[in-house]
């Protein structure tokens, strides 16, 4: 759908079909794509540094290593378990271990979850300082601009904006989910 969106001309939805493609199963290919129609219409939030290369990385094999780190987890709680009924007791030092690993488990999953993004869906969309329509402009997005969602409030996204907190009302921006 990519391909054809971007020979109709429609590059944002071009770039959204990619990026949906990307989130499922990222690859070096697809986010090269993205790039190169991003620089193409002077796009923002598509970058090519090695930092983006590594996080590439890390995407692309986070759902497979979260899903070994838990089976181990659950196994490793169950063994823990077995061994408490039939024995009434398990040394405290497994049981700290265990709670050791569950700990950097949950560092894992804070750490190096993907970011959510989005994509800019109508031209000339305003990003703003504040939540609300009285807050000061801060620039006016492209459609397709690519930006880091931090959560939401109310009516509006807050994003990251070059480095700094921005915010953009909900119907200016795809979520890429």
């Amino acid at each position: 759908m990519a391909y054809i969106q971007e020979q109709q001309g429609h590059y944002p939805a071009a770039l959204y079909y990619l990026a949906v493609a990307q989130r499922r199963w990222p690859t070096a290919a697809t986010w090269n794509k993205m790039i190169e129609l991003a620089q193409a219409n002077r796009l923002e939030g598509y970058s090519s540094s090695w930092q983006s290369s590594i996080r590439l990385s890390l995407e692309r094999y986070y759902m497979l290593l979260l899903e070994v780190l838990l089976t181990v987890a659950v196994a490793a709680g169950t063994i823990l378990l077995a061994r408490l009924l039939k024995h009434r007791h398990v040394e405290v030092g497994w049981w700290v271990a265990f709670g050791l690993y569950v700990a950097l488990l949950a560092g894992f999953v804070n750490v190096f979850q993907p970011e959510q993004t989005g994509l800019v869906c109508r031209t000339q969309a305003v990003i703003m300082s504040g939540p609300s329509a009285g807050a000061g402009w801060l620039t006016v997005a492209a459609a397709g601009d690519r930006l880091v969602v931090q959560g939401r409030q109310d009516i509006w996204y807050k994003v990251l904006w070059h480095g700094q907190t921005a915010y953009i009302r909900q119907g200016n921006l795809l979520l890429v989910e």
